[in-house]
């Protein structure tokens, strides 16, 4: 197949990972892959750098850049005739059903990732595109969700249930694994002893992610757990970064959390903590951050969004969201759980990724879903189905 991916950028995050390795993994197989970017310059681009991915930049360079990238879209979609046109997250799957020229035989395909989004936490634009998502979505061919949450959530937005599938994401297991001398090693650099109980929040500073619901749960743990320290991985708009160090301030936490920012060796830091954990308010489907930290044998602490529940079993613990108490009480839990079985939470982490999350998995449930609709047509299947 001749397959051209649309998104917004390659930059740091789990759906621009997941599409880099997904492209590649395509092209392996020996498909004609193509990644059209608005924004060009991604960190994820480097992981296209030694395959045979093609990388095309839109050329956007500002929010209200429009007419420019907008005519190489629509010229990009005529001088490569690809068979599919995979387009990520609601403003590119609106611009690829409303640009694609209808009399071309390209097949649609929008990928979904979230779920129960909070629109009043982002702009009018955000709206508008998830507004658009739902009209627009009646011209694809197929809709890939990532997650049987998110499948849900479009239903119940209006798109139509028939053309949607669920492909899990796929967890590089063999970049992240457990290995205690990069854990260790990158606790000195940040300063943690190794006596020390360390809880970290790998994500990056947004509404969705709710870092005051972790900060909020780190004051209440830290009152019982005197060895406790915190460690906040990613980076966002810097008003926010502002208000949430005021109140790490505020709650007496200034010496035991740590900003951490962006981090390139994943496999570090994963392997560095004690407990990884997710507390997402809203507005995940397959969260990345889970699987990887699984992946690398660390046990996970969650908030009930998108599909964390299925993905950890019975070897983590889920709270509901905006419930900091309760998620100081699920961290204490799993403390305990560690000092009786740890050995055993964390191979069993490990294994479910192995078993149900593969980075082949995903590639090979994407390339069937993906041929069968360049063959069949419009793909319809039943309600609940995971390919």
């Amino acid at each position: 197949m001749k397959i051209l991916f649309l998104a917004r950028s390659l930059g740091v995050g789990g759906s621009e990972r997941q599409i880099a390795l997904l492209a590649a993994g395509l092209a392996r197989r020996g498909h004609d892959v193509a990644v059209a970017t608005l924004y060009g310059g991604g960190t994820m681009e480097r992981m296209l750098n030694d395959t045979q991915v093609r990388s095309i930049s839109l050329g956007k360079v500002a929010r209200w850049h429009l007419s420019g990238p907008l005519w190489r879209l629509w010229r990009l979609f005529l001088a490569e005739r690809p068979d599919v046109v995979y387009a990520f997250l609601p403003t590119q799957t609106v611009l690829a059903g409303l640009l694609l020229p209808p009399w071309l035989p390209t097949r649609l395909v929008f990928g979904l990732r979230a779920s129960n989004t909070d629109l009043s936490r982002y702009d009018i634009l955000t709206g508008i595109s998830y507004g658009m998502e739902r009209w627009v979505a009646r011209r694809a061919d197929l809709q890939i969700a990532n997650a049987v949450a998110v499948r849900a959530h479009a239903i119940g937005r209006g798109i139509p249930a028939a053309r949607i599938v669920v492909v899990p994401n796929g967890i590089d297991t063999e970049a992240l694994r457990p290995d205690s001398e990069a854990g260790a090693s990158l606790r000195r650099t940040w300063g943690i002893a190794e006596r020390d109980f360390l809880i970290g929040l790998v994500a990056r500073l947004d509404p969705v992610k709710d870092h005051t619901n972790f900060i909020m749960a780190a004051a209440r743990f830290a009152q019982t757990c005197h060895d406790a320290h915190f460690v906040c991985v990613g980076e966002g708009p810097e008003p926010l970064r502002r208000h949430l160090v005021e109140l790490v301030a505020a709650e007496g936490l200034s010496s035991r959390l740590i900003w951490a920012g962006e981090h390139h060796d994943m496999r570090a830091v994963y392997n560095a903590l004690d407990i990884a954990t997710l507390t997402s308010a809203f507005g995940e489907g397959f969260p990345n951050v889970v699987g990887e930290a699984m992946a690398c044998g660390v046990p996970v602490v969650t908030t009930d969004v998108g599909d964390a529940r299925l993905m950890i079993g019975d070897v983590g613990e889920v709270v509901p969201a905006r419930r900091p108490d309760l998620l100081a009480e699920a961290w204490s839990q799993m403390r305990r759980r560690l000092t009786e079985d740890g050995a055993r939470i964390r191979t069993a982490a490990r294994r479910i990724v192995e078993q149900r999350f593969s980075i082949e998995a995903m590639i090979s449930r994407t390339e069937g879903a993906l041929a069968a609709t360049c063959v069949d047509g419009p793909t319809k299947r039943s309600e609940g189905d995971v390919i």
